[in-house]
């Protein structure tokens, strides 16, 4: 059907494409009118014409849906905080908690980074604080690490520096104000994917729907619900941020004012997510993949390639300055990448040095071992497809991917890009938002089929990019395209699509998962860990102050927390001397003799150790991952016979002989403290040999 233009007067029209219309909230109709004349130009219903005084009254809407945008995009940040602080009161009882019981709280060895935020918050400065940190000798026995680089501390630098200047002492507890803060960034977090689907789909309802998957599937978007320090829960809300700001600024459709705001955007915050993750860089190559594929294919003008280099270089070079001159930086693959080295080459001396010289075997499976490292169960797609989030994943995905295929022949046969596209053209993979977007969630997703940490990664922008999908009027149109559809207008169709199926994928979450989500928040669950409290009460009554302990990683770090005592390794896997302290203290768990186990002991100048029930006692079906197998296997302790795998060593296992306080472990050691789950023994500075 088409519109004689003709019929109006050419001097009072101003046309407008369908690439406005589909931003507008309300659909705009025009009566076909057929004329038989040869010499009259036609134009496609879908270019609606409005008068002289349209402009300013499209202005205006225009204002109008962009102020409640953001509206609902901040109500549902802020709202998610709340909601984020209600579950966890409620789920570790935190108002009504002492305060060793609340630290206690922060598992997986987290709560390592709230210690150090509590040592600048009691320095007599915060200049003084941060000198100390970085000449740090109380941490690690006989070791002086700045444990600012080494722990990527500048959140809690932050956090502890605006507690400071804020007077905030007088209004809210140090511990308050840390989780607010991380909660606030979960806020952040949703938000800037709530912009990132609206911006890509032009409608702030595909926001709401991502947001809302977002949710509903947290088990497997966020670990923020049991371990708020972790690097990750404060700096994956920077990438979420550079994401938003990255699909902004490849975008086609805005003006030069948003554009220089994106790279504004984008520039703070890469620099900042680089500074609080030691991993970030890693993350970020995999990013500059995603572009260079874009670049390869000239789906993005070099113009504003040459700018995204120029953000990720003075972005490293910033984060190398600020992070002490840390040689990761230097030797990381996105600087790889982006000075053209041979990246072949470097994977080539990183698997070596990964496979042979640079870890041991204890090491190597030990890190092989780490729940992030294991493939995804099942339970993880089985969730996503419940939540109806999966199989419209798949459906936007093919329908993108295919079309972003179509996009890359094109370009191949010579044909140059189309810059203005409208909504009856049907290309959605001609916007290079939208390209970006498909690479990176499979090149992501890629990643999170090998590892289960990955889905962190993945998993929330599964949400944003299927809530982009459906709420589209171009990619049912590039469908609508595809198919030849006649009988219906394709233009009328895919706008009404675009509204109906979210809307109904909106209802039934709403219906499905609104109640076991407000009852997360009336259940009561009681977490309390008697023995470890126990454990650290002692330990701050009865412990020397400068006393040196020894045990797991995660342990130490809760230790550290609690008492500030000094430890023989700390809960980080990405430093390579600390991970060999940490195997010389799990051989407490092999099959060693007590006077070898004193010796590696006396060398950390340990004065307790702590045996945890759990590790020597471990019983797991995946059992080629248990510490005490991880180290029969490293001290050669292992016998294959017939296919069967057996430990045997002349010796006994330390963990459970030194139980049985008899000779030689009693000339060795002494046993101080004791409960169902640790054994803490005094380290005897004094060998007496008692038979």
């Amino acid at each position: 059907m088409y519109l004689d233009v003709f019929q109006l007067s050419q001097k009072h029209l101003k046309c407008v494409t369908g690439q406005q219309i589909r931003k507008k909230t309300t659909s705009l109709y025009c009566n076909a009118v057929f004329k038989s004349r040869k010499t009259t130009p036609l134009v496609p219903i879908c270019n609606v014409c409005f008068y002289d005084s349209a402009p300013s009254a499209g202005f205006l809407q225009c204002l109008v849906r962009v102020f409640f945008g953001c509206l609902a995009a901040v109500a549902c940040g802020m709202l998610y905080a709340v909601y984020l602080s209600t579950y966890h009161d409620r789920k570790f009882w935190f108002s009504t908690r002492q305060e060793l019981e609340r630290e206690i709280t922060f598992q997986e060895g987290s709560g390592l980074y709230y210690y150090y935020y509590k040592h600048m918050l009691t320095a007599p400065s915060f200049e003084r604080g941060l000198y100390e940190l970085t000449i740090d000798n109380k941490t690690v026995s006989g070791e002086t690490i700045n444990i600012v680089e080494r722990l990527s501390l500048y959140p809690e630098l932050i956090t502890s520096f605006v507690y400071r200047i804020t007077s905030s002492q007088d209004v809210v507890e140090p511990i308050y104000f840390y989780i607010g803060a991380v909660f606030g960034l979960q806020a952040v977090y949703v938000t800037a994917l709530f912009v990132c689907s609206w911006v890509m789909s032009g409608t702030w309802v595909a926001g709401m729907l991502a947001v809302a998957w977002y949710v509903i599937n947290r088990p497997d978007t966020t670990k923020v619900d049991h371990a708020i320090p972790l690097r990750d829960n404060w700096a994956l809300p920077y990438f979420s941020c550079q994401v938003a700001a990255l699909t902004g600024f490849l975008s086609n459709k805005i003006s030069s004012a948003t554009e220089m705001f994106c790279y504004l955007t984008m520039s703070a915050t890469t620099v900042t997510f680089l500074l609080v993750w030691e991993h970030s860089h890693y993350v970020l190559f995999i990013q500059g993949l995603c572009l260079f594929l874009l670049d390869s294919f000239d789906l993005v003008p070099p113009r504003k390639m040459a700018d995204i280099h120029k953000v990720y270089l003075s972005s490293l070079f910033l984060a190398y300055l600020f992070q002490f001159q840390n040689p990761a930086l230097l030797s990381s693959p996105l600087l790889s990448l982006l000075i053209g080295s041979v990246l072949a080459r470097y994977f080539q001396v990183e698997l070596e040095c990964f496979l042979s010289s640079c870890f041991s075997d204890f090491v190597t499976n030990f890190l092989l071992c780490q729940e992030s490292f294991q493939a995804p169960s099942q339970d993880l797609f089985l969730r996503l497809t419940q939540a109806s989030v999966l199989p419209f994943y798949f459906l936007v995905l093919a329908v993108c991917l295919l079309s972003t295929l179509q996009t890359i022949y094109r370009r191949l046969s010579g044909q140059p890009m189309t810059t203005n596209l409208r909504l009856e053209d049907g290309r959605i993979g001609e916007q290079p938002e939208v390209i970006y977007h498909v690479f990176h969630t499979l090149l992501f997703g890629g990643l999170a089929l090998l590892f289960d940490g990955m889905k962190y990664l993945w998993t929330p922008y599964v949400c944003m990019f299927t809530a982009f999908g459906v709420c589209s009027p171009d990619l049912w149109m590039t469908v609508f395209k595809w198919l030849k559809l006649k009988s219906i207008h394709p233009v009328v169709l895919s706008l009404i699509l675009s509204t109906a199926v979210p809307t109904i994928i909106g209802f039934s979450l709403w219906r499905e998962y609104c109640p076991r989500v407000l009852a997360e928040l009336s259940d009561l669950p009681e977490f309390y860990d008697p023995d470890t409290v126990e454990l650290i009460s002692w330990i701050r009554s009865q412990a020397p102050v400068a006393a040196v302990f020894a045990g797991s990683p995660q342990m130490l770090g809760m230790v550290k927390l609690c008492s500030g005592a000094a430890v023989t390794s700390l809960p980080l896997y990405s430093d390579i001397n600390l991970l060999r302290r940490t195997e010389d203290t799990y051989q407490v768990y092999a099959m060693r003799s007590a006077e070898d186990v004193y010796k590696i002991l006396t060398s950390q100048k340990t004065n307790y150790v702590i045996i945890e029930e759990s590790i020597c006692n471990e019983l797991s079906l995946n059992k080629g991952c248990r510490i005490k197998d991880l180290l029969d296997i490293a001290n050669g302790h292992v016998v294959y016979d017939k296919g069967e795998i057996y430990s045997f060593s002349k010796h006994g296992r330390f963990c459970q002989e030194i139980k049985l306080n008899y000779s030689p472990y009693t000339n060795y050691f002494t046993r101080v403290f004791w409960n169902r789950s640790y054994h803490v023994y005094k380290v005897n500075s004094v060998i007496s040999f008692q038979y």
